[in-house]
């Protein structure tokens, strides 16, 4: 379904916000995309987000996520980075991991982001208006 005249079209995802011990945040850039954004991606028709969430962790970074473990943090709403006239509605969680991410499936660069240090690296617009906002940095 296309959207009206000025209307963008939605993209439901569930992104990841997970920080390491010093607070720095991991970000991921898609393959032929320029900006750094939260791991995560599509919400499928019938999937719960949380379900999504994990799936896709587990295609882009190698991680093992126990839903259970996945922290809801509510959702919000950005202009998309890579897909022009849309805009994403991300189902966000705080997640904790035990293992060292390896960038896989579309990824093609994995960043850990420190707080305050986003000078010079393009962020997708959830990753800069909501995500930076809400965990602090």
């Amino acid at each position: 379904m296309n959207p009206t005249p000025g209307e963008s079209r939605k993209i439901r995802i569930a992104a990841a916000i997970i920080a390491d011990a010093s607070g720095r945040l991991l970000l991921v850039r898609k393959r032929a995309t320029s900006a750094f954004m939260q791991p995560g991606g599509k919400i499928e028709p019938h999937e719960a987000p949380v379900d999504a969430l994990v799936r896709e962790l587990g295609e882009e970074l190698g991680l093992v996520i126990d839903p259970a473990t996945a922290v809801p943090l509510g959702l919000f709403r950005a202009k998309a980075a890579n897909e022009p006239d849309s805009t994403v509605e991300a189902e966000l969680f705080a997640v904790s991991i035990e293992s060292q991410p390896i960038p896989g499936a579309e990824i093609e660069e994995m960043i850990w982001l420190a707080p305050g240090s986003a000078n010079g690296i393009e962020l997708a617009p959830l990753t800069r208006d909501v995500v930076l906002r809400l965990s602090g940095t």
